[in-house]
C-alpha cells in the first residue's frame, strides 16, 4: 500500500510541476506584434486635413497623419503623405476622413476634372443663371433634365418646350469670368454636366437655339419619362384650336343665252342687231 500510495504522490508531483512550467512559459511570452494584436496598439494614416472637392489635386497642406486603432485599419489606407502629393481624389473627401486608393487617382493620372470622367462619357458646360440653375441648388453630384424653349419649333409656328435630356450628372457647378460686349469683366455661372456623344450633340443644338432650363431630380428616382412638349395654344387656350380649311365656293353655272339677232333694213342698208327678249324696253319699236 504505501508503495502505490508513493507512486501517486509522485505522479501528482510531476503533473503539476509540468503545469506551473507551462504557465510560465506562457506569461513569459510576449503578446503579438501584429496590428491585430493589440487592440490599443495604433498606427499612423493619412487623412484629409480639410474637405476637398472631387478632382482636386493633393498637396501637402491637404493630408496630415492621424493615429488610427491598429485593429480596425480601413482597406487601402496609407502612412506616408509623400506616397499621396499630386494624386487627384475621385470623389470628394471630408476632413479627417482616410486618403484611401479607391478614392485616388493614379499618380500619373494627376487631377482635375478629366479623372471624374468615366470612360465613353464626355464633361460638357452651359453657362446658366439663378434661375436656370435652380437658385444654387444644382451642386456637383445632382442630377438634371434638361428642358428647352424655342420660339419656333422645327416646322411650328409658336414656341414649344420639351425635356430633350434626362437623368444627367453634374460634374462641377461655378461661376467663371467673362468679358462683355463693352469688355468689362463679368461673372457667369457655369454647369458642367456628364453626357455621352448623342446627348452632347443636343445639347449644344438647344443651347445654341433655345433657352435653357435645369430640372433637378431626386437621386432615387433614376426612371426617364417620355414627354410630347408643350406648345404656347396648350397654355393659353388649353388645346390647340382645330385647323380650319377655307374652300372656295363653285363659281355658278353660265346662264344660256337667250339673245337673238334681229336683221334691220334702212332703205338699202342692212344691219344685224343682238337682242336680249328677257330685257324688257323703256318704250319704242325698232
Amino acid at each position: 500500500m504505501r508503495r502505490q500510495a508513493l507512486i501517486l504522490m509522485i505522479l501528482a508531483l510531476s503533473a503539476g510541476g509540468l503545469a506551473a512550467l507551462l504557465a510560465t512559459r506562457v506569461l513569459r511570452t510576449p503578446p503579438p506584434t501584429g496590428p491585430e494584436g493589440d487592440p490599443s496598439r495604433t498606427i499612423s494614416i493619412a487623412v484629409a486635413d480639410r474637405d476637398l472637392q472631387a478632382g482636386a489635386r493633393l498637396e501637402l497642406e491637404d493630408i496630415r497623419l492621424l493615429d488610427w486603432p491598429a485593429g480596425d485599419l480601413p482597406s487601402g489606407y496609407s502612412s506616408s503623405a509623400a506616397d499621396l502629393l499630386g494624386r487627384g481624389l475621385l470623389s470628394s473627401v471630408r476632413r479627417n476622413e482616410p486618403l484611401l486608393a479607391s478614392k485616388l487617382a493614379s499618380p500619373e493620372v494627376g487631377g482635375g476634372m478629366p479623372i471624374l470622367i468615366p470612360e465613353g462619357k464626355r464633361a460638357m458646360s452651359v453657362r446658366v443663371d439663378d434661375v436656370v440653375g435652380v437658385a444654387g441648388w444644382v451642386l456637383p453630384g445632382t442630377r438634371v433634365d434638361v428642358v428647352v424653349t424655342m420660339d419656333r419649333a422645327s416646322q411650328q409656328s409658336e414656341p414649344a418646350t420639351r425635356v430633350v435630356l434626362q437623368n444627367l450628372e453634374v460634374l462641377a457647378a461655378g461661376s467663371s469670368i467673362e468679358r462683355d460686349l463693352n469688355g468689362d469683366p463679368q461673372t457667369v455661372q457655369v454647369v458642367t454636366l456628364l453626357v455621352d456623344s448623342e446627348e452632347a450633340e443636343e445639347l449644344a443644338l438647344a443651347h445654341s437655339n433655345g433657352r435653357l432650363q435645369l430640372a433637378l431630380r431626386n437621386p432615387l428616382d433614376l426612371e426617364s419619362v417620355e414627354t410630347r412638349g408643350i406648345h404656347a395654344s396648350h397654355i393659353i387656350g388649353g388645346r390647340p384650336a382645330p385647323r380650319v380649311v377655307q374652300s372656295t365656293s363653285p363659281a355658278p353655272a353660265p346662264r344660256p343665252s337667250t339673245s337673238v339677232q334681229v336683221e334691220v333694213y334702212r332703205g338699202p342698208q342692212r344691219s344685224t342687231s343682238t337682242v336680249d327678249p328677257t330685257v324688257q324696253g323703256t318704250g319704242g319699236g325698232l
